[in-house]
């Protein structure tokens, strides 16, 4: 085990704080099971939970949105409301969908109060988001619930205006999409796309082709207008995250497999992903074996990833071995900068009630 980076120490100014947003899945519990926010304190290297997600009635849960911070300010964007309910079986939840929301919300961290602000032009789920020079930018995502279809549009909130405006279509349709700041654009990386004139009905399942899912649409906010890029998504399935550090891109996994068992570098110059050295973590690998027989191996139940500085932060939550219903946090600090092994594990913070991860998180930077 090891210490926080020296940067991150409680004496460090500017500070910061990482938030996420879980929902129980523990059917013993009477608790509501709708959202809740939780922050990550990388200088005491402690949970706490601040608030939850104004709104929802008992046991809905929001899914599929997006979580943006800018300022003192976390927004809450779109999402698919769903209402959890007992499944046939005693030990499932089984998940009823109700409504795609254009709704956005946000928190302000410092006064703990929600307040609401402009919808989406369109309701939204599972869409690419990035805040790129103070402004939150939406692309893709779904807009209703049966459709097998994405989006092409994008719009981009002012958060001082308060307002909405609509950005040129991209020219696939896209979900499941992710979207990141690099190089002062905003990128929409792969997901489920296909082009931007396919024809047939909406309910039609379409064919995706690799070059689709494999390419990225680049917004430049100097032209307005949208770039193609084939290839820089290498996988035939949506990357889970992608983040920006240092003029890097960095990612650790798909939709399907979060965690790959190493962290890849994006080389624009080449076009392709590559390893980073050093970066190979077996404890954040899902199942991992125990050392006790009787125990079944440890399961992970979620993973998000955030850039702070030079280092990224993986928030991981595993199901305690022998346990059925409580988890323990554990926090991997990954250096971008260290030439050799970049990797410090800190102590798993207090036990848990088993929980979803609902959304990716996000870092809100106090300069105070």
């Amino acid at each position: 085990m090891g210490s926080l980076p020296p940067q991150l120490t409680p004496s460090s100014s500017p500070t910061y704080r990482i938030y996420a947003s879980f929902c129980s899945t523990n059917l013993s519990s009477h608790a509501n099971r709708s959202n809740w926010i939780d922050c990550y304190d990388p200088s005491t290297n402690a949970w706490h939970r601040v608030t939850t997600l104004p709104g929802l009635t008992d046991n809905h849960v929001l899914k599929g949105f997006s979580m943006a911070a800018v300022g003192d300010f976390v927004y809450v964007v779109g999402g698919r409301l769903c209402h959890k309910i007992p499944g046939r079986e005693s030990d499932v939840f089984v998940e009823k969908n109700i409504e795609v929301r254009q709704s956005v919300m946000r928190y302000n961290v410092r006064d703990g109060v929600w307040s609401k602000c402009t919808p989406m032009s369109v309701p939204r789920f599972d869409f690419a988001c990035a805040v790129c020079d103070g402004r939150i930018y939406v692309a893709g995502g779904k807009s209703t619930l049966p459709s097998p279809r994405g989006l092409r549009s994008a719009e981009v909130y002012d958060p001082t205006l308060d307002q909405w405006r609509a950005l040129p279509d991209m020219s696939m349709l896209r979900y499941k999409c992710v979207g990141v700041t690099w190089q002062e654009r905003f990128h929409v990386v792969g997901g489920f796309a296909e082009r931007g004139d396919s024809g047939g009905s909406d309910r039609v399942a379409p064919q995706w082709g690799t070059m689709e899912r494999s390419s990225a649409e680049v917004y430049s906010c100097d032209d307005a207008r949208w770039d193609l890029i084939i290839g820089l998504w290498r996988l035939d399935v949506p990357p889970n995250q992608i983040v920006a550090v240092d003029e890097k891109l960095f990612s650790s996994g798909d939709c399907f497999k979060s965690w790959k068992g190493h962290i890849e570098e994006y080389d624009g110059k080449v076009n392709i992903w590559k390893e980073v050295d050093g970066s190979h973590l077996e404890t954040l690998s899902s199942p991992i074996s125990t050392s006790n027989e009787d125990w079944p191996p440890i399961k992970r139940l979620y993973i998000t990833m955030a850039p702070i500085g030079t280092h990224l932060y993986f928030l991981a939550g595993y199901r305690l071995p022998g346990e059925i219903s409580r988890v323990t946090c554990n926090v991997h600090v990954f250096d971008t900068s260290a030439v050799r092994d970049g990797w410090t594990s800190l102590e798993p913070t207090e036990e848990e009630e088993e929980k979803e991860l609902c959304s990716h998180c996000c870092v809100v930077r106090n300069t105070l």
